[in-house]
């Protein structure tokens, strides 16, 4: 079976720039994310993580 998709995909010109570009993308979007992460400010993440806490203490009332 892969073997017929290897074949075929040999076959389409210019195909080889795809897993490159998607690479990129994947990359970038991880850059990105852990940049986000290692900028986010204290007091932000704080409120964040006391979300789920305080919708239990609601639905528990």
């Amino acid at each position: 079976m892969l073997k017929f998709i290897k074949g075929h995909m040999e076959t389409i010109d210019g195909i080889e720039v795809y897993p490159i570009i998607s690479l990129l993308i994947f990359f970038l979007f991880f850059v990105a994310l852990f940049w986000w992460v290692f900028t986010a400010k204290k007091d932000y993440i704080h409120t964040v993580e006391q979300i789920p806490l305080e919708q239990d203490n609601d639905q528990n009332s």
